[in-house]
Order: structure tokens, then sequence, then C-alpha cells
């Protein structure tokens, strides 16, 4: 599999999961109602959700993770 297709699709992954999750949390826990509520889950998944990249090196391509709650960028594959 080409590794910028496998980076697209682990961010896609990435980002549905917390952003399924924030809206159930916030439908059920919190005030907000309508559009809100997806509106603050698409936030809350875009800011948490780790960013994926595929990038040629000397070495071949490589995918690198980087994520808010690390502080340095984490070599996959």
């Amino acid at each position: 599999m080409n590794l910028k297709l496998k980076a697209f699709i682990l961010q896609l992954i990435s980002f549905a999961v917390l952003f399924i999750i924030s809206q159930y949390v916030l439908a059920n826990y919190t005030n907000l109602q309508g559009i809100w509520i997806s509106i603050t889950a698409f936030v809350v998944g875009t800011i948490l959700a780790p960013q994926f990249q595929a990038v040629k090196t000397k070495e071949g391509e490589k995918l690198f993770m980087k994520w808010i709650f690390m502080k340095d960028v984490k070599e996959i594959k």
C-alpha cells in the first residue's frame, strides 16, 4: 500500500473515532443542542487527532506521526 494513502487512512480513522466519541459525550453530558454538537465535536476531533505524513528520505519513503500529546515526531514505518 502506498504510504501516502496509508497516512490518509490513518488520519481519517483517528479523526472519525475522536469525532464519534466526542459527539456522543457532548450530546449526552452537555446542554448543547442541534448543529452545535457536531461543530464542537469537529473542532475537538481536529485538535486531538494525530497528524500522519509520508515523507521521502534518503533511505526511502517513511511514515511519520505528530500528536499534540507527544513532544517530538515519531517515525511509524
